[in-house]
């Protein structure tokens, strides 16, 4: 795979952080003007919006002898947007997409793509209608869900095989473990 191919194929795999870095960075220009009109309607000697530039310093040294349980709240409070702010910089952010084997291209699928033709063998597989199976997938095991019809017995193995060999054709790199959960009450008919 070239540099452009491996590019795209992050781009397309890793949701980007724009729309936090937006939220971020709306927020901190909101807090800047709001703390610059108020220094500015201090100085022209007019009434504040919220609080004038000496009231917040006042509520900010103050702050210490305001009681445990407000201080508490306020640094959880604190601590949980910068959890998250850090979690949203370092984690990956991936999207339920996977890059498939491709000829002379890099294809990249989405995992709802996927867990439907996964289905569908399934559902050959255990002899059951398409609608009875359901599969959903993570980033390193599936599960496949099937209801089968009353009086019908699904071969668990057979099913995890089927389901396994129709995912390593498509799916280029990495190993999938699948669970297989069939329903204890069946379906009436077909």
């Amino acid at each position: 795979m070239s540099r452009v191919e491996s590019r795209i194929v992050r781009r397309e795999t890793h949701s980007p952080r724009t729309v936090a870095a937006a939220c971020v960075a709306i927020v901190l220009v909101v807090a800047v003007a709001w703390l610059a009109v108020e220094g500015i309607l201090h100085l022209l000697g007019m009434r504040p919006l919220l609080f004038s530039p000496r009231a917040l310093l006042t509520a900010l040294a103050a702050a210490p002898s305001a009681g445990t349980p407000l201080l508490v709240a306020v640094a959880a409070i604190a601590g949980v947007v910068g959890v998250v702010l850090v979690a949203l910089a370092v984690l990956p952010g991936r999207r339920p997409r996977r890059v498939l084997r491709g000829e002379r291209a890099v294809v990249v699928a989405d995992d709802e793509m996927l867990a439907s033709a996964l289905a569908r063998r399934a559902s050959r597989a255990a002899a059951v209608s398409p609608d009875a199976v359901t599969v959903s997938l993570g980033r390193r095991t599936g599960v496949v869900r099937i209801a089968p019809v009353s009086g019908m017995r699904v071969n668990r193995d057979e099913v995890r095989i089927a389901v396994a060999e129709e995912f390593d054709r498509a799916h280029s790199t990495g190993s999938m473990r699948f669970s297989i959960l069939v329903s204890p009450t069946g379906k009436v008919g077909s």
